[in-house]
């Protein structure tokens, strides 16, 4: 009995599943060996804290070794080390990460001594409330204006767009939020220089409290917009314009049908398919946060929570992080041979 295609669907679905749970393993263990090898860990940070209080200001080498030569108890030392997992071996300690991992215990922050997934958890919100706005901004209008720019392909409307899109292409989301700041913010006042919400928030009424998250997302989202907006743009007039000349368009004209139904009934839903092969990926790199564009406006996401954790060695919230957006991409992946399946119903899967 031949198998149904949802059936084919439940199948591939869970085959995606399972695959992605060696794919997460190889990630933690290169992510938290890397970890284990990079120097400035807690207890050198230490070092650093009391090379500080003895009068260090040096930089650069000579600051280094001094740091480096500072002694610490050896009982002391014995503890902190013991405290922090770090006498036993490599392997050993990653198996007790692991075990930690099943039950969604992602340890202790060296910096916060705090949770790791409280710290994940408090910062998530703010980015994917940054992420589904810029999101959603982007293909409510990309694809209309890609559409709109293949159907007037090489008219002065589609030349001038063309340019503000290739201009929006090349200029980095964070470059664009340093220009923005510094003309809106810093010269003429208009926008706020950083944060998510003004002081006194809690006291504003409903509508002042939207006026002012509004007035500290607007910059933001254009600068997470910017580089993925004209991407799905280019994409969507680009994959319009080669199923319209595609040799099945020329048939259905030849046989009668009209123009209007040609484009919009056979031509675009095929050209949907690459804007749906990006979907699931698009949305796993938004709701992790950007770290440059959070670093610049001082927003704090996931992605600022990264910088600080990276600067500051704070290794349990790096590995979290890693881990949480490795998933958000696997899950991505999955979601986009989903969403091409959806708008491609030759598409086959195994069976």
């Amino acid at each position: 009995m031949p198998m149904t295609r949802s059936n084919a669907l439940r199948d591939f679905t869970l085959r995606r599943l399972l695959l992605m749970l060696p794919t997460l393993l190889g990630i933690t263990f290169l992510v938290f060996l890397l970890c284990q090898f990079v120097p400035g860990g807690p207890i050198d940070q230490m070092r650093m804290r009391i090379a500080g209080a003895e009068g260090f200001g040096e930089t650069g080498a000579g600051a280094s070794q001094r740091v480096s030569s500072i002694d610490i108890p050896e009982e002391d030392l014995r503890s902190l080390q013991r405290y922090y997992g770090f006498d036993k071996p490599i392997l050993v300690r990653y198996a007790i990460y692991l075990g930690k991992l099943v039950t969604l215990d992602l340890g202790d922050s060296f910096r916060y001594t705090l949770p790791v997934e409280d710290l994940i958890a408090s910062r998530f919100p703010v980015s994917v409330y940054f992420g589904v706005i810029a999101f959603l901004l982007t293909y409510s209008v990309c694809i209309p204006l890609g559409i709109l720019k293949a159907l007037r392909h090489k008219s002065h409307f589609d030349n001038i767009t063309s340019i503000f899109i290739f201009l929006g292409y090349s200029i980095p989301g964070f470059a664009l939020g340093a220009v923005l700041l510094a003309f809106f913010a810093v010269q003429h006042d208009w926008f706020p220089l950083a944060g998510f919400e003004s002081q006194g928030f809690a006291e504003m009424s409903l509508f002042g409290k939207i006026q002012d998250r509004m007035h500290h997302t607007a910059l933001p989202v254009i600068c997470y917009a910017i580089h993925l907006f004209a991407f799905m743009t280019i994409l969507m007039k680009n994959s319009l314009l080669e199923n319209m000349g595609a040799d099945y368009v020329k048939t259905a004209l030849a046989k009668g049908m009209t123009w209007k139904r040609a484009v919009f009934g056979h031509a675009l839903r095929n050209s949907l398919i690459p804007i749906a092969t990006s979907f699931g990926n698009n949305i796993s790199l938004i709701l992790t946060g950007s770290l440059l564009i959070e670093r610049v406006f001082g927003i704090p996401g996931m992605g600022l929570l990264f910088w600080e954790a990276i600067t500051s060695r704070d290794y349990p919230v790096v590995m979290g992080y890693i881990f949480i957006s490795s998933a958000l991409m696997l899950l991505g992946n999955l979601l986009s041979d989903l969403c091409v399946a959806g708008a491609d119903p030759r598409v086959r899967f195994g069976e």
